[in-house]
């Protein structure tokens, strides 16, 4: 067992975000529903996140802390702060203004959680409520201009309470700070490696899976292929692939896709469903809707291939963390649904397949690093991501062939270009959207009535965050004017320069 940091859950935005932090030191954490308070546990240490609650409302979520606390070293955040005052003898007021944002914190005493921390950094703000009166026992070690117990710990124990965010870009030295604790006050040495996932992965496949055979689906992109060559390293000839042409791929995908597998040595059959997928979308403008039917037909598609291979027990997916946070509450806290995705969420009770998900709990980058120690292509690896519906939701309104036919030339032309200018590789997603909107061009001496496409390219590290690329003027132009003149059905282009948040990556 890998030294472990628990991080439970208490429904804040911010809570994958530690665990990235945690996890960048190469230290395993897992985040728990702060439900799971009080179950037998074996950890180094634990981390307490923020919430959107009060802990003055009836209704917040009030764990007895008093089971663990002591026991092992504690670190609460923000809300996990104000629990652990409040509890123990201390008093959470309501501020005189939300204190959001930028504020200057400066350390007031020598303890191990703040050892290199600058006199006076910058953290960040996102709280209604502040600590009015330590427990007694406790004593502060922080302060800012405006919250006085910015940081604080109980005397004689290694538990503390921070009123900011460590684990955000904009407190400068979190990392600092969460390093002081996962790695100083915990004791965690960091050995939980890209090679130590593979390594346990593979092993708790095989013991999962037996001698049980796995469809797996496949998409061409990072997720699904490093989950394929993680089980096909565990269980070998068992994993059977699938690579179903859903209709909605971009231009000539479908053979570049099955080619590069046979090269990686996987045993793959190519599906043509595109028919069945495009009559499921016929009719359908709501992108819930679309999404549904697209994983509706994705799922009998498998259920039918799977009863062809004998002894066929699991559906592979390559579903990981930020589709999981998105879709659902992931941790069984109070988190709210972003987006439906198509292959999170289980299976219909007809499907005789069970699921397994080798990626569910890693990031993106994450991902790439393991597809990388698995000495996987380069180029593979680097690919942009795409999503499972594919240029479904990349048509707002109703799906049809010709409307497919419209964008995929027209991401063609975009994705070209980016490879060709060499801007590929410093943009993290990129692609075409088809509006539901007609505008009026002029073309020679025609007057011309015709769609409108918005270009999307961001930038990103795992897809929780992104902001828009400020790619070139001139590189912009030059797509521009290619699409509208290669492309007969396309007058107008334009350019999405939203982030995430509040924006999503994808329009639908």
């Amino acid at each position: 067992m890998h030294e472990t940091i628990l991080i439970y859950d208490f429904g804040s935005q911010y809570t994958q975000l530690i665990a990235r932090r945690i996890r960048e030191m190469n230290v395993f954490c897992e985040i728990l529903p702060w439900s799971k308070w009080g179950e037998p546990v074996e950890a180094k240490g634990i981390i307490l996140s923020g919430s959107p609650f009060s802990v003055r409302e009836p209704q917040s979520p009030q764990p007895n802390l008093a089971l663990l606390k002591g026991k092992m070293p504690i670190l609460g955040i923000c809300y996990g702060a104000q629990l652990l005052a409040h509890q123990f003898g201390g008093e959470v007021s309501a501020s005189n203004t939300r204190e959001y944002g930028r504020a200057m914190f400066a350390p007031s005493s020598e303890v191990d959680l703040l050892r290199g921390i600058s006199k006076s950094t910058q953290v960040w703000m996102s709280h209604g409520d502040s600590i009015s009166r330590l427990p007694n026992n406790a004593v502060c070690i922080g302060s800012t201009e405006d919250v006085v117990n910015a940081a604080y710990r109980f005397r004689d124990e290694a538990t503390f309470g921070v009123q900011f965010h460590p684990e955000v870009y904009h407190s400068l030295e979190g990392m600092q700070l969460l390093k002081n604790f996962v790695l100083g006050v915990c004791g965690c040495s960091g050995d939980w490696t890209p090679g130590a996932f593979i390594e346990e992965q593979v092993a708790a496949l095989r013991a999962k899976i037996g001698s049980d055979k796995v469809i797996m689906g496949l998409s061409g992109g990072v997720d699904s292929s490093v989950a394929a060559m993680l089980l096909h390293r565990a269980i070998g000839d068992q994993l059977h692939c699938i690579f179903v042409d859903n209709g909605l791929l971009r231009k000539n995908e479908y053979q570049q896709v099955l080619e590069s597998y046979q090269h990686m040595g996987l045993n793959i059959k190519g599906v043509d469903a595109s028919e069945k997928f495009y009559q499921a979308l016929s009719g359908l403008t709501d992108p819930e809707a679309k999404r549904k039917a697209i994983g509706r037909v994705f799922i009998e598609v498998f259920d039918e291939e799977s009863s062809a291979v004998e002894q066929a027990r699991w559906l592979g997916q390559g579903t990981i963390y930020p589709d999981v946070i998105e879709s659902i509450s992931a941790t069984g806290g109070p988190s709210q649904t972003i987006k439906s995705h198509h292959n999170v969420g289980g299976l219909p009770d007809f499907m005789k397949l069970s699921v397994v998900e080798p990626l569910r709990s890693l990031f993106k980058d994450e991902v790439r690093r393991i597809g990388a120690a698995l000495e996987m292509d380069a180029n593979l690896l680097g690919r942009h991501p795409f999503p499972g519906p594919g240029l479904g939701i990349r048509i707002l309104g109703e799906v049809t062939a010709e409307k497919v036919r419209l964008l995929q030339e027209a991401d063609a032309i975009f994705i070209g270009h980016l490879r060709k200018e060499g801007l590929y590789d410093s943009v993290w997603q990129a692609g075409v959207i088809l509006l539901p909107v007609q505008s009026v061009g002029v073309m020679g001496d025609e007057r011309t009535y015709e769609n409108a496409v918005a270009l999307r390219a961001v930038t990103s590290t795992d897809g929780m965050t992104a902001d828009w690329c400020h790619l070139p003027y001139d590189f912009l132009a030059e797509v521009s004017n290619r699409i509208i003149n290669q492309v007969r059905g396309i007058n107008r282009v334009t350019y999405d320069i939203s982030s995430k948040p509040p924006a999503t990556i994808e329009w639908e």
